[in-house]
């Protein structure tokens, strides 16, 4: 789970403007960290099979939304991509 902290550092590195709270990149950012925390959770607790399925839930949100953004904004796709380090 990302503190309150942690998730505002977030949104305020991907972020477009001021307001931005729920654009597909700052979505996607989110979503990489918690499925960062979730993978190392799963290290530890290898037969948690609730969390691995919530996983890969988050997994194919984020790439439901990776394709979206690549759909509508190609340049910002490449973008985060790079900036994730996620395969494009």
């Amino acid at each position: 789970m990302l503190t309150k902290e942690q998730k505002t550092k977030v949104i305020t590195r991907h972020q477009i403007s001021d307001k931005d709270t729920g654009s597909y990149e700052v979505q996607i950012a989110i979503l990489c960290e918690r499925i960062d925390q979730l993978i190392e959770h799963l290290k530890m607790h290898k037969k948690d099979n609730h969390s691995r399925r919530g996983l890969l839930k988050m997994v194919s949100k984020r790439r439901r939304l990776l394709d979206n953004l690549k759909a509508k904004k190609p340049a910002n796709h490449k973008k985060i991509t790079k900036s994730l380090k996620l395969k494009g």
